[in-house]
């Protein structure tokens, strides 16, 4: 079975119209004769979404009882038995009720799809997992339903639905949103001008990314390799030199000269050994560039030029960042450089910026971690210059130039075997010197053009040239030798200075490692590899890059650690002399990796020891604190029950108060008790809904004596978006403790009072208060502070308390009350962003 089509309408907040536009898009395709349905839409009071809804065919919900409230959920079964071609499900990162089929609405839709059903759905960008946090820092409310981003991103289509800020507030003010006693506060709060404005450009970003993927995609599908310049992409090519810095910086002021604008680094390494640029400036430009908003790209390339162009067209990017040459003016001899090669080979679809800085022209010095061993090209140019170069500087004193002199013919052919020694290293210069002795013998020493030597002189001559020529080439290339195997060594250092550093600050970060190791050796993937036992699989306990390996053999480099690890590398083979720096990483990450553990373990071992502390102090207050209530019980039932006393209905009374009493204190530890063990074992989920303090905290004073709180709640205040039952629980608590402590005389202070996006609840005692340093202890389970009596709880109240609000996204504190006291300050979101109250189903936010 095929499966269905998923079509999403995102908006950027609430009431800008996409429940409206689904429900209009649902109307074209009844017209055109589609089997379309309504799973579930909210219309939350709005007279113009309730009207698209006629002419539709619903599908009855289905009714859920949860804390002595009915609400209706979507009805997956009935849905998929009508089996329609379309079905309409709003708000598809609501969290479903309790006892429904899934926990949350996104859940229902995947089996709808998967079951050939398309779906039409609406989400707010407020609500997508990743943007959390972003969401919270522009508007103050922490959004407690979301939804996994690549759920949306699998989205087969995806329509935004926007609206400007000044019009979606003009809807508000006019009642097209929320409810007229709502709209002030929401306008007030959430829906300003530059929340809005924030949110629409963070979804418009949101959908901007979406349509690259699906441009990419498509241009990959095509093989198409020209740049479309749909938007500005700039890529910055680093050498790992500290000009890229200034490179980076130039580029981002680039990308902010139009909207949407980005940067991406790439650091092109060749894969002949280890790169060239020191580990350390390497992640100072990353860190960098990550900072700016930009991105950071590791890509291996033996030919610098070609892979970076390559690297700007797969990204299909607009302009390239170069920094001038940091090569000599000499040195220009050996090619015209990278920047001049890309701005050559780059075509019309690329513009291409050479950036001046410090470094230009300062040379690029020697290759900081480049192996002893020569590379292929200039192995092949010392060759050539060794053999090559005798034949042409014999042809133009024959042909061309004056007879020198054999003096000044061996001085010349004696520089060119210390040339072929300088690029080609030892055996290019022997053999320029074998073949140059030859050449003088045939074409300079007399008698000319045969192997014979008439003068005992010029024997002498060249019997000394080819032994200066030798010995020169000799002490040039162990000089050029000594000279990389010390850069070589200096890279070696600062590699293993970076490892013993990390050691010492206590860095944990395994894959952090993996992909230093990754980067140095220009690998296209790394593993740590471990197994149990030698006749165990190996298992991945970390890797970094595309398609790691399984096991060390399949690996193209395999560094073993110990008997049962092993460090597996992908993408070439490594040279010998590079496995010393590879086994330090193999055992860092050895050791990285058992810290972890160890970490983790101590944790667990946290966790043990505060499991066995709560449960002694719970066996603690279950043999004493328990017992006393039960023992008041016990006693006053006894007498009752007693023929040797006549009671009077006075003391009778008496006596059944005091049972309910303590009934009443035994119901109220047991609670506490249990609401705990929720907290530690975090089966706490709350059932976030829209409602006013002045309807909860009445409820929380029920316990306490008459005439002992005074109650400060304004009426003007925001709604608060919390679980009523645990709101309630959580004041009542922290009620119950301050009357314990505040003198009898002087009753408790209970106000509220409403501060940006935040509703603070203050309840203030007139005790005689806590030290600064007790103030976090006190909220620590079965913790009573100074003299309370055994009998006046377990210390779990405050505990209690402080769990249930931050499971709502709250916080509690304790704080010194002016003049004397305690003060415990209760915060919480206020719900100006949420959607308009429905009495019958839990708040969500609506399109």
């Amino acid at each position: 079975m095929a499966r269905g089509k998923l079509r999403i309408y995102l908006g950027a907040a609430p009431g800008v119209g996409k429940t409206y536009a689904m429900l209009s898009e649902a109307h074209r395709r009844v017209e055109r004769g589609t089997d379309c349905v309504v799973g579930l839409v909210e219309h939350h009071g709005r007279p113009r979404t309730e009207a698209m809804l006629h002419g539709l065919e619903q599908v009855p919900r289905r009714e859920l009882a949860y804390r002595e409230a009915v609400f209706g959920e979507m009805d997956v079964d009935a849905v998929l038995a009508r089996r329609p071609a379309v079905a309409l499900v709003d708000e598809l990162a609501h969290t479903n009720v309790p006892g429904s089929r899934n926990a949350g609405r996104w859940q229902d839709v995947e089996e709808l799809l998967a079951a050939g059903v398309d779906v039409i759905s609406t989400v707010n960008i407020q609500h997508l997992e990743s943007l959390g946090d972003v969401v919270e820092s522009i508007t103050g409310v922490r959004q407690r339903e979301t939804v996994p981003d690549e759920v949306v991103r699998r989205a087969d289509q995806i329509e935004l639905v926007d609206m400007s800020p000044q019009a979606l507030r003009r809807r508000m003010a006019h009642g097209n949103v929320y409810q007229p006693d709502k709209v002030d506060a929401a306008l007030s709060n959430y829906f300003r001008p530059g929340n809005l404005t924030a949110l629409r450009e963070l979804a418009l970003l949101w959908v901007a990314d979406r349509v690259d993927e699906y441009l990419r995609q498509y241009r990959g599908e095509h093989d198409i390799r020209t740049t479309w310049q749909a938007r500005e992409r700039i890529v910055v090519g680093l050498t790992g030199g500290p000009e890229g810095r200034t490179l980076i910086r130039r580029a981002v002021r680039l990308a902010e000269k139009g909207a949407g604008g980005e940067v991406l680094a790439v650091y092109i390494p060749r894969s002949d050994g280890l790169t060239s640029a020191s580990p350390k400036e390497l992640a100072l430009q990353r860190t960098l560039v990550e900072d700016l908003g930009g991105t950071f790209h590791h890509v291996v390339g033996d030919d610098i030029p070609s892979a970076l162009l390559e690297f700007a067209r797969g990204v299909n990017a607009t302009q390239i960042v170069l920094g001038s040459s940091r090569r000599k003016a000499w040195q220009y001899v050996f090619g015209p450089g990278v920047g001049a090669t890309v701005a050559r080979e780059s075509g019309p679809d690329l513009d291409v910026h050479i950036v001046t800085h410090e470094e230009a022209a300062k040379g690029r010095g020697l290759p900081v971690a480049r192996g002893a061993r020569l590379g292929r090209s200039r192995s092949i140019t010392g060759w050539l210059v060794g053999i090559a170069g005798p034949v042409l500087l014999t042809l133009l004193p024959t042909n061309v130039g004056p007879n020198l002199g054999l003096t000044n013919d061996m001085l010349l052919f004696l520089s060119l075997t210390v040339t072929a020694a300088l690029l080609g290293g030892l055996l290019p210069a022997l053999a320029s010197a074998a073949f140059g002795s030859l050449l003088l013998n045939y074409f300079f020493a007399a008698p000319l053009h045969r192997f014979t030597i008439s003068d005992p002189e010029n024997i002498v001559a060249i019997a000394v040239f080819f032994g200066v020529a030798v010995a020169v080439a000799s002490v040039v290339d162990v000089a050029a030798r000594r000279t990389q195997q010390a850069a070589r060594l200096r890279a070696e250092s600062e590699i293993l200075s970076f490892l013993a550093g990390s050691v010492l600050r206590g860095e944990t970060a395994l894959g952090a490692l993996l992909e230093r190791v990754r980067e140095t050796f220009g690998m296209e993937s790394v593993a740590l590899l471990e197994r149990q036992s030698d006749v165990d699989p190996w298992t991945c306990a970390g890797s970094v890059g595309p398609r790691p390996v399984g096991r060390p053999e399949d690996a193209d480099v395999d560094m073993p650690v110990g008997e049962n690890m092993a460090l597996a590398l992908s993408g070439r083979f490594l040279p010998a002399e590079d496995r010393r720096v590879l086994g330090a990483f193999a055992v860092q990450a050895a050791v990285v990796l058992d810290r972890q553990r160890l970490v983790d373990r101590a944790e667990e071992g946290r966790k043990l020891a505060e499991g066995n502390r709560i449960r002694t102090a719970l066996l603690a207050a279950v043999s004493h604190d328990l017992r006393t209530p039960l023992a008041g019980i016990k006693a006053a039932v006894t007498s009752l029950r007693s023929d040797d006393v006549e009671w009077s209905e006075e003391d009778r009374a008496e006596l059944l108060a005091g049972i309910e009493a303590g009934a009443d204190r035994l119901d109220h530890l047991v609670g506490n008790l249990l609401d705990m063990s929720r907290l530690q074992t975090g089966t706490v989920t709350p059932l976030v809904r829209r409602i006013d303090l002045d309807e909860v905290v009445p409820m929380a004073l029920v316990g306490v004596p008459d005439g002992s709180v005074q109650l400060d709640i304004p009426e003007t205040l925001p709604m608060v978006g919390v679980d009523k039952g645990l709101l309630e629980r959580a004041v009542a608590n922290i009620v119950e403790n301050a009357v314990k402590y505040s003198p009898d005389t002087t009753p408790v202070m209970v106000s509220a009072s409403a501060h940006g996006g935040r509703v603070e609840v203050r309840v203030a005692d007139r005790g005689r208060g806590v030290p600064d340093e007790a103030k976090d202890r006190i909220f620590e389970p079965f913790q009573r502070y100074g003299d309370a009596p055994r009998g006046a709880g377990v210390g779990l109240g405050l505990a209690v308390a402080r769990g249930f609000a931050e499971a709502m996204g709250g916080t509690l504190s304790a704080e010194d009350t002016p003049g004397g006291g305690l003060t415990m300050v209760l915060t919480l979101q206020a719900a100006s962003g949420a959607a308009a109250p429905d009495p019958a189903v839990p708040a969500r936010v609506a399109g």
